[in-house]
Formats: structure tokens, sequence, C-alpha cells
């Protein structure tokens, strides 16, 4: 019999066995990591590579580029082709990508490598609905769940592992070892994830069509896209300003002190399988304002840490970095949730849309963040960081309860 048969428990729902949901979570964590191997090298690359000051923001901004485009053009062709095939090409291109970008010797070559490695990347979005089509109705809130505290793991841990692996050696060794786990996914995938074949039929260009009327016409999405594009801003502001925090005056951290610093964030995967639980009892909207309110107070706790102080600023600063990452990850999942149990054929589009929509959120607050650290410091970040989140309470706010 099959590997992938084995996976999967035999019944009525066809429900996933833990074991392949585990591989679904260590998928997905090892894809979004490749996203921000470059957040704390980026110095360290552009020194090698000769890049102005100016020009080192293209480092990770072409990743995001890339990343974006991937979820419109790439996420969606999971309503399209059969997954698996697709999940292994996707994962095939992305070593290659993570390979070249080690081997770079100028900085075209490592940028071009940045865009096409942030374009692939994305196969995490085919994951993912993937893994909740798998799953029956009443436990899809907590598959879903599982899987994104994988990604969220892959995504706090890819910024300390990047800095410890180029302490010990060097920033193109990281690129290597991704690639190397990117070739080891595609062994495992191949023996592990069932076919799965897309439900309509369509051309690659009604695909795209469809996407632009799903854009215009489904509600829901435009509500839970718009929440969590509030959060993942605020998200990103923090995560953006608070190493420039550290290695500042008031906490002279080092490289690995900051490192160290991000593997808090790791605590709040946690929140993944807890709302996916809730969701599926139906307490979808109260997971959400609950963790709207979290991330709020996550940021009037940043606040205030400056006043204590160093050591208990930083353990402030820690719960902070903890609450947040709780309350964006809870409202992601309960998000998903909803969005996953819509029209089984248009479920990737309907990803696509949904995660492009927050990017953007999350691409706005690091932006954002940037202006406010350096215009006001850490005062003003944190007011401006808590707008992110108090936006997307008030907008829930005004939602009837049964449309969750």
């Amino acid at each position: 019999m099959p590997l992938s048969r084995t996976l999967l428990r035999h019944g009525a729902d066809e429900a996933l066995s833990p074991l392949l949901t585990f591989i679904f979570a260590l998928s997905c964590g090892l894809v979004a990591a490749n996203l921000y191997y470059s957040q704390p090298l980026a110095g360290l690359i552009a020194s090698d590579l000769h890049l102005t000051p100016a020009a080192t923001g293209l480092i990770v901004t072409l990743t995001q580029i890339g990343y974006c485009l991937g979820l419109i053009l790439l996420v969606p062709l999971g309503d399209l082709m059969e997954s698996r095939r697709l999940i292994i090409a996707m994962l095939v291109i992305a070593a290659v990508a993570l390979w070249s970008a080690s081997l770079a010797t100028t900085a075209f070559l490592f940028l071009l490598a940045c865009l096409a490695i942030g374009l692939v990347s994305t196969v995490a979005q085919v994951l993912v609905p993937f893994a909740a089509s798998m799953a029956s109705e009443e436990k899809r809130g907590r598959v879903v769940g599982n899987v994104m505290s994988g990604l969220l793991c892959g995504i706090m841990l890819a910024r300390p592992v990047a800095s410890f692996v180029a302490e010990a050696s060097n920033w193109e060794m990281i690129y290597r070892l991704s690639a190397i786990a990117m070739i080891g996914l595609v062994a495992l995938t191949a023996v592990s994830l069932p076919r799965r074949k897309p439900h309509g039929q369509m051309g690659y260009a009604q695909l795209l069509h469809s996407m632009a009327h799903i854009a215009r016409t489904n509600h829901v999405l435009q509500r839970r896209a718009l929440y969590q594009a509030g959060m993942f801003g605020g998200f990103s502001l923090f995560w953006t300003t608070s190493p420039l925090l550290l290695s500042g005056s008031a906490f002279h951290l080092s490289q690995n002190g900051i490192a160290l610093f991000a593997l808090a964030g790791v605590a709040g995967a946690i929140a993944s399988p807890i709302a996916g639980r809730l969701a599926d009892k139906g307490l979808t909207r109260a997971v959400s304002i609950g963790a709207m309110v979290l991330a709020i107070l996550s940021f009037l706790l940043a606040h205030i840490s400056m006043a204590f102080s160093p050591v208990f600023g930083l353990i402030s600063l820690t719960a902070s970095a903890i609450l947040l990452d709780f309350g964006v990850q809870a409202n992601l999942v309960s998000g998903q949730r909803i969005i996953y149990s819509m029209a089984p054929e248009h479920r990737s589009r309907l990803n696509g849309l949904y995660m492009a929509t927050f990017f953007l959120g999350g691409a706005l607050g690091s932006a954002v963040g940037g202006w406010a650290y350096a215009s006001g410091g850490w005062t003003l970040t944190c007011w401006l960081g808590l707008c992110f989140p108090l936006g997307s309470l008030l907008l829930i706010l005004t939602e009837r309860p049964q449309k969750a």
C-alpha cells in the first residue's frame, strides 16, 4: 500500500493522520523560513556584493515582491493543477533559487534569486488549503491551526537561525542548507502526499479573471483579509523596529542577543491549534475579537517597557512580542477556517487573495514602522503600531455576528 494512503485515516471524512499533519506543518515552516533568512543578514550580504546602503533594502523588498506575485500568479494554480505535482515543481525551483543565491557573485544575480525565492515560497500557501481540503468540516479549523503553527515557527525561527549560522560560518551557508532542505521536502512530499485533482477545469486566463470577480463580490473574504491586514501590519511594524530598539542605547544587545529575543515569538505558535479548535466550535468571531484586543494590549505593554530598568524592560518587551504573535496567529487561523469552508473549487484562489491582501498590510506596517522609529522613536512606533489592530477591531465590530 502506498505510503500516502497509510498516512490517511480511512473513514467517511478521510481525516488527516497526525503524521501527515506534521508533514504539512514541517513543509510549511521550512518553506516560509526562506522569506526571512535575508533580513538579519542584509548588511553582510550588501557588504560582500557591494550594494550601496540605499540599495540594501532591495534584498528584502524583492523577496516580498516575488511573494506577492506568487500569491496572485502561482497559488491559484492549486485550483487548476494536480496539487502534489504543483508542490513538487515549486519545491524544486525553490531549491535551485536558494542554491543560486548562495553562489551569486554580483548584486544583480543575488537580487534575481531573491525574487525567485519569494515567488516559489508561496508553495506554503498551496500546502495549507491542500491540508484543509483533506479535513472534515468539523475538524478543519484544528487541522489548519496545526499546520499554521508549523508555518509560524518557520517564520519566527528563520531570523535567529540565519544569524547563528552566519556567525558560525558565512551568510551563504544558510541558503545552501535551505536548498538541501527543499530537496528533502521534494522526496518527503513525493512519497507522503496523496494526489488531489482540482474540482473544476478552466484555462489559466479564466482562472485569473475569476480571481478579480471573487475579490469584488466575496464580502466575507474582503472583511477577513482586511482584519488580518491590520493585524499583520502591526506584526511587521513590531518586528521591523524592535531589533533597532534592542541594538540601541537602551539595551545594547548583540546580533545573537537579538536572535535570542526573536525566539520568544515562537511561543505564539501555540495560538494556532487553540484558535482552530475554538473556531470549530463556532467561536470564530470571538477568537478574532480576543486576538485584536491582545494585539492592542501588546503595543501598550511595549510602550511602557521603556519606563522600566533594562532587565524588566526586556522582560516586558518579550511578553509584548508573545502576546502580539499569539493574537496575529489566532486571527489568521480563524480567518482561514472561514475561507476554507467556502466553495472547495475556489479554495486556492480564495487563499491567494486573502494572503496577498494581508501581506500588503504587512508591507505597509514595515514602511510605517521604519519612518516612525526614525521620526519619533519607540513611543511613536508603539502608538502607530497600536492603530493597526485597533482598526481591525473597529471594523469587525461593524459586522453582523452571524457572518463571522
